[in-house]
């Protein structure tokens, strides 16, 4: 990174604990800037939590969380997890036609504020259907013996949707691609944000801690065969199959990403916590 950062003040950072981040951070060891981080790995859930309550100064928050708190936190430009179409790793597995699920039990196997948000924004708004939600455990299996449909993420959904649904004969339904052919639109799951107060601290660690990150997205997918191939050592899926995940997901955040993320602002805000015209900042460039 470059800079000089004492014990003291070395920035608090999150890590996502799911495959979707691992590009994100595998070029950060390589280059040894993990050393300049104390690093917290925790689900998408956890980590928005502690950036918000300060536990965090840096790190990956669920839109929605980010949405909620805008006031307090500034994004990362170019830095996000989404898709531009499939995302493979956030789906709806179904019994039945999404149509048919008016009254239907449906399982969240996630708490994630976002990933459910969206499920439920494309069931009520796309299908014209108000299924009877309940959150559990992401088991498949389990799942499947008390619902009609789950709506799972991360790891859970791509063993589910690779592995379990075919196995069981379900229907496998991607909700990037689903919010693609209905708005044309990238979505975006999760930002890296800072907050304010530590941004008007330190911004040059911010900045590096940026740098950092970026450095390490572009080398990660330069050699993403062999980022696949060593995750594949200790991961339930081949070396091919996560390479071809890791180059479906979209790590941008620039106009377009931004277009998703105020389509899904405008569309769920008045229900989910946040204005509808909620304003967008940037580190380096004020938005809305």
């Amino acid at each position: 990174m470059h800079v000089d950062i004492s014990r003291r003040n070395r920035p608090r950072v999150g890590h996502i604990q799911f495959l979707n981040c691992l590009p994100l951070y595998w070029g950060l060891a390589r280059t040894g800037t993990l050393l300049d981080l104390e690093l917290t790995k925790d689900t998408p859930e956890r980590l928005s939590e502690q950036l918000v309550a300060g536990d965090l100064d840096i790190g990956p928050v669920t839109l929605v969380e980010y949405l909620r708190h805008a006031d307090s936190l500034v994004a990362f430009p170019d830095l996000a997890v989404g898709c531009d179409g499939a995302v493979m790793s956030c789906v709806i597995v179904s019994q039945r036609p999404l149509e048919q699920l008016d009254g239907a039990r449906v399982a969240l196997g996630s708490t994630s504020r976002t990933s459910v948000r969206l499920a439920q924004l494309l069931l009520a708004e796309r299908y014209g259907v108000a299924p009877d939600y309940y959150t559990c455990p992401p088991d498949l299996g389990v799942m499947m013996q008390e619902a009609d449909a789950a709506v799972l993420i991360g790891d859970a959904a791509l063993r589910a949707s690779l592995h379990d649904a075919p196995r069981l004969g379900l229907d496998v339904h991607d909700l990037g691609l689903m919010w693609k052919d209905w708005t044309g639109l990238p979505f975006v799951f999760a930002v890296w944000a800072v907050r304010r107060d530590y941004l008007a601290r330190e911004p040059l660690v911010v900045q590096k801690v940026h740098e950092a990150f970026l450095a390490s997205r572009d080398l990660s997918l330069e050699e993403v065969a062999k980022v696949a191939e060593q995750a594949s050592r200790w991961e339930s899926f081949d070396a091919a199959l996560l390479e071809r995940y890791f180059t479906t997901l979209d790590f941008r955040f620039g106009p377009e990403q931004l277009a998703g993320v105020r389509e899904f602002a405008r569309r769920t805000g008045p229900t989910t916590g946040f204005p509808a015209d909620v304003r967008v900042e940037l580190l380096g460039r004020p938005q809305r």
